[in-house]
């Protein structure tokens, strides 16, 4: 059982939110949008839109070397936005935030700087069978370059439920790093994350949560997790892209060297030698993307005025409501837990390939996602090349959810003819 709450406070007016998203009004093939795809972007709401406008007509300058107002302003938005992302994550400090490019240059960073000082010959890497690409390659790479040894604990078939009995046997002192999705892209599985987190620290294993899927969706806690790196995307949680967070605990960093070297990470050079700064500038070279910061802040702010709790609970229900529709029709394979699922549904009907569905689909005005999602493994084990995926947020609607199923209805009629 995941560690996240059952219960939520009362529901804000979603009618009234979705009307904050300016992109949602609009037609698609003569038909109104319904974007289900919001797992591989969400929209943004006209609050992060204003913010960012605002940020480029009246503050934008270079951070942190300015002493001019408009670099104080810029500055002070763009270390702000650190502050509210510690926040944001209940982490003990600023300084435990560092921005990234997104989810992938966060896990790429830990395993070219941890990892590489961290993980040698003949040590072990756990993950499980559901990572995203982004939370698979990089560590392939390193146990390549290293000598060590990848183990994934495996999926219950369809369910996408990781076999408890196998965490137990691959989870042990001799593994260095168990890397993990909180929330699965595909299956929309949510792992015990706080319980794995505490039984690897038991054992001195380092932790990192991939919380793409659940940084924007329901409230994530790294100091209750107890995770050592926790990384996400802005654009996943209605900010910008080109703006990611790595959480890390401070002796984590501690223990790291630079990333990339360059501009503003050092603190003094000569023509022989340079001295770094610690995290998090030390891992931020060059130029940030202080317009993505301000965004992500934005979005950010959006998200906890709306309470991720209620939005957890509404994107649950809306998935849950999808699968059950959608097992009521015939030829359908639906994959990931037929409960307590987050808010994603992926499928395939018989004998159709999941990206003609997504182009029918699109005809219509449906917005869906279909091929491996970045978990090519994942859909080999399970026997197929694709799937097609409806990804909910706070936006969607069960009307909508109800136009889903009629459409694939119509695909799955078009194709039986």
């Amino acid at each position: 059982m995941h560690d996240l709450a059952k219960h939520a406070p009362t529901a804000p007016d979603w009618g009234a939110l979705r009307r904050d998203f300016p992109i949602l009004d609009q037609t698609v093939h003569g038909k109104p949008l319904i974007y289900l795809d919001s797992g591989a972007s969400s929209q943004k709401p006209r609050a992060v839109i204003d913010a960012i406008s605002r940020y480029y007509e009246h503050d934008h300058s270079n951070v942190h070397r300015g002493i001019h107002e408009l670099s104080n302003r810029a500055t002070a938005a763009y270390e702000g936005a650190r502050e509210r992302t510690a926040r944001f994550l209940n982490a003990d400090k600023p300084s435990e935030i560092v921005f990234t490019r997104g989810t992938t240059e966060s896990i790429n960073l830990v395993a070219a700087t941890w990892g590489e000082r961290h993980v040698g010959a003949g040590d072990t890497i756990l993950l499980t069978e559901l990572e995203h690409h982004a939370n698979l390659i990089p560590w392939q790479q390193l146990a390549r370059r290293k000598g060590a040894q990848l183990l994934y604990v495996p999926v219950l078939g369809d369910s996408g439920v990781p076999d408890p009995a196998k965490v137990d046997e691959l989870l042990t002192p001799a593994v260095k790093i168990f890397a993990f999705t909180h929330i699965s892209n595909t299956m929309g599985t949510i792992n015990p994350a706080a319980e794995w987190c505490a039984r690897a620290r038991a054992l001195g294993v380092a932790t990192l949560v991939d919380a793409a899927q659940s940084a924007g969706h329901c409230p994530v806690d790294v100091a209750a997790m107890g995770c050592d790196f926790l990384v996400f995307s802005s654009h996943k949680i209605l900010g910008p892209t080109g703006i990611g967070v790595l959480y890390g605990r401070e002796e984590r960093f501690a223990e790291m060297p630079p990333y990339q070297t360059g501009g503003e990470m050092i603190v003094t050079v000569d023509w022989h030698d340079a001295k770094f700064k610690p995290a998090p500038h030390g891992f931020e070279a060059g130029t940030p993307d202080v317009a993505g910061a301000v965004g992500l802040h934005a979005a950010m702010d959006y998200l906890d005025a709306i309470g991720r709790q209620n939005i957890f609970e509404h994107d649950r229900d809306l998935a849950a409501y999808a699968y059950t529709r959608l097992s009521e029709l015939g030829g359908v394979r639906l994959f990931g837990p037929g409960t307590d699922r987050a808010g994603l549904v992926s499928f395939l009907l018989d004998d159709v390939h999941a990206h003609d569905v997504v182009t029918l689909a699109d005809q219509h005005g449906i917005a869906l996602r279909g091929g491996h999602h970045c978990n090519q493994p994942l859909h080999r084990k399970l026997g197929v090349k694709s799937s097609a995926r409806a990804s909910f947020y706070f936006y969607n609607t069960h009307e909508e959810v109800d136009r889903l199923v009629e459409v694939v209805e119509k695909v799955r009629a078009f194709f039986n003819r």
